[in-house]
């Protein structure tokens, strides 16, 4: 298992989820993907994302100035 770090800090909507999904594609299965985000809209756009691709998402920090998501890449069932 692996961890990555994204830093999407600075970006605005829809780039945090459009970067994030780019990400995602060459993890593997249990591979973890750490993404930093200051953009409020992520906090919707993300999870959303995760739903479409199948994998698992939890948000671990959420403050006024980041919001800290760890997305874990699992088989992808929806995303058929």
């Amino acid at each position: 298992m692996n961890r990555t770090k994204l830093d999407l800090t600075g970006l605005r909507c829809p780039l945090p989820a459009l970067k994030t999904r780019k990400a995602l594609k060459p993890l593997r299965t249990g591979d973890q993907l750490e993404v930093h985000c200051t953009d409020p809209l992520s906090v919707i756009d993300i999870p959303n994302l995760i739903r479409e691709t199948g994998d698992k998402v939890e948000i671990t920090e959420r403050s006024e100035q980041r919001i800290v998501f760890l997305i874990e890449k699992t088989n992808g069932a929806a995303e058929a």
